[in-house]
């Protein structure tokens, strides 16, 4: 049974036109994925294109003009808000993404401390400072005095402990040194192994493969592609979306193609495929009807010309 499952999930805002007039904009559309324990699986893709808002799905930390509907179950429970409470913060742990989920008006080491937390897990969190090349002192600063990089390795250190089951990782490593982004990678890789399951999200595609072992693409809010970190090799021919393949031809050492076109806005309303305009394989038929996930070559993809 996966740790963490995700069925159908859709999310929508309500948004004000003209007075009072409402008009739901959809930005995520029927996510499919799950995580086994001891399982890493990045989540790549552009910028907007709804990475960030599938860590505060889970969570339960959507703004409240949001409708989301499907179902996301952990350990086999649903998550509902109630057991959100229960285990936010001591099972699932989120590194969030802005450096400001930090409070400015406290030190850094009240933050790190919760209710939870024993000698077991203060004496862990003081090796993470170490590893991280933070000193004691680090403690009694406020997030201001902390420069981006060292926010960040704050930020990784209130999630990574041993008692975590669910992390997810929501863009961890910009701003690191090269050698502090080697050793967050370590230690998620660390959890993994001991069985904890981590959502790695992140634009990194480099980085996301160092340690996962599954790739979920996203492009405008769908999942158009699940594939093993093995398949990002060569020239992409072992990817199976076009749209997975020219993201991997668009870095650096990959030729840096890049991909003509932009990623459609979330309330266009688009029948077929949401890549068709910038693909060079569409036909007439791919306009006409969004395509199904299906399995093929042991991942997924939603797209009908790939074989």
């Amino acid at each position: 049974m996966p740790l963490l499952e995700v069925n159908k999930l859709s999310i929508s805002f309500m948004q004000y036109q003209k007075g009072s007039q409402q008009h739901k904009v959809t930005v995520m559309e029927e996510l499919d994925f799950a995580i086994n324990e001891g399982e890493i699986v990045a989540v790549v893709g552009a910028s907007g294109s709804g990475k960030s808002l599938l860590a505060h799905a889970i969570m339960g930390i959507l703004p409240k003009n949001v409708v989301m509907t499907g179902s996301i179950s952990y350990g086999g429970e649903l998550l509902d808000e109630a057991k959100l409470r229960h285990y936010r913060g001591k099972e699932i742990a989120l590194v969030p993404q802005s450096v400001s989920y930090l409070d400015p008006l406290m030190r850094v080491g009240k933050q790190l401390r919760t209710q939870a937390d024993g000698a077991e897990q203060l004496k862990e969190r003081q090796g993470l400072f170490e590893r991280f090349q933070l000193g004691k002192h680090v403690e009694k600063l406020f997030p201001f005095q902390l420069s981006g990089g060292m926010a960040r390795k704050v930020l990784v250190s209130t999630a990574a402990l041993g008692r975590t089951r669910l992390i997810i990782a929501d863009e961890p490593t910009p701003g690191m040194h090269p050698g502090d982004v080697t050793e967050a990678l370590g230690k998620f890789k660390q959890l993994a192994e001991g069985g904890c399951a981590v959502l790695f999200i992140s634009h990194d595609i480099e980085a996301a493969l160092r340690i996962a072992d599954k790739v979920a693409v996203f492009y405008a809010g769908m999942i158009i592609e699940l594939a093993p970190a093995a398949d990002f090799h060569g020239n992409g021919e072992r990817l199976r979306h076009p749209y997975s393949q020219a993201l991997w031809r668009a870095l650096p050492q990959n030729g840096f193609e890049p991909i003509a076109g932009t990623q459609p806005a979330k309330s266009a309303s688009i029948k077929g495929c949401l890549f068709a305009e910038r693909c060079s394989s569409a036909a007439d038929s791919c306009g006409s009807s969004r395509p199904e996930p299906r399995d093929l070559r042991g991942g997924m993809v939603r797209c009908i010309h790939a074989t």
